[in-house]
């Protein structure tokens, strides 16, 4: 009994050390290079504001039951942080872009965002691109993304991070993560939170909505800013060598 007390109590400390590694290396982010200023560009993952005939009230991303809880702010708060002081946050719902990639006039729908001089961008899309089911779909896809990308970036150089679909698309991964990686980027692939039912929304309560259940609950948003702190994480190692 005394040997699987102490084997007991020897695991709880192991785990609890793994957990505080775990924080430990998002917060060691902010001793490296830095950004203050941060862009996210997405879909209602991102940010969605409210709308009463599907019941969502909030204005943050979909289906986080708080702001401070989607994956947006929790990457902020773990940002690398180049004065010290929290970094300058622009995000924007870019729907309108997945639906409509080939003729998407980001001079105009995007001022803000190309005027902004983000130092880290963001690109959280693909859930609502319609099926890419030709060669032609995906090579149109694949240059709307490639001039949206290039606008934003301009002349600068800021990091840029893209992320797989939350509801894995073979097609739809497969071009984000061949554009990114021709532009320099960093790719996150979040193709695998979807597998775990717990990181659903409607895991955690009840929507009468199922769209809005499907979405990532809090643990889910959890997880994929950790997917991504984790990459830049990496990106910022290898930068500062």
């Amino acid at each position: 009994m005394k040997t699987m007390s102490k084997l007991f109590w020897l695991c709880s400390v192991a785990m609890s050390l793994a957990a505080t590694a775990f924080v430990a290396v998002a917060q060691d982010t902010a001793t490296q290079a830095g950004f203050h200023k941060g862009l996210f560009l997405g879909n209602s993952i991102t940010m969605h504001g409210p709308k009463q005939d599907i019941g969502w009230t909030g204005n943050w991303g979909m289906a986080a039951s708080t702001e401070e809880k989607d994956f947006v702010h929790i990457v902020v708060r773990s940002l690398p942080k180049r004065t010290g002081a929290a970094p300058e946050v622009m995000i924007k719902n870019i729907a309108e872009f997945e639906r409509q990639y080939a003729t998407y006039d980001a001079e105009a729908k995007l001022k803000d965002a190309l005027t902004f001089g983000a130092d880290i961008i963001i690109l959280a899309i693909g859930e609502n691109v319609p099926g890419l089911n030709s060669e032609g779909s995906k090579l149109q896809f694949g240059n709307g993304l490639r001039k949206l990308l290039r606008g934003l970036r301009a002349d600068k150089h800021p990091t840029i991070v893209v992320r797989s679909c939350f509801w894995p698309n073979q097609a739809k991964d497969q071009v984000l993560k061949q554009v990114c990686q021709e532009l320099g980027g960093v790719f996150v692939d979040i193709g695998r939170l979807a597998k775990d039912e717990s990181h659903y929304a409607r895991s955690e309560r009840k929507f009468e909505h199922a769209g809005v259940a499907a979405h990532p609950g809090d643990k889910g948003m959890a997880a994929i800013a950790g997917a991504i702190l984790e990459a830049i994480n990496k990106h910022q190692g290898k930068t500062n060598k």
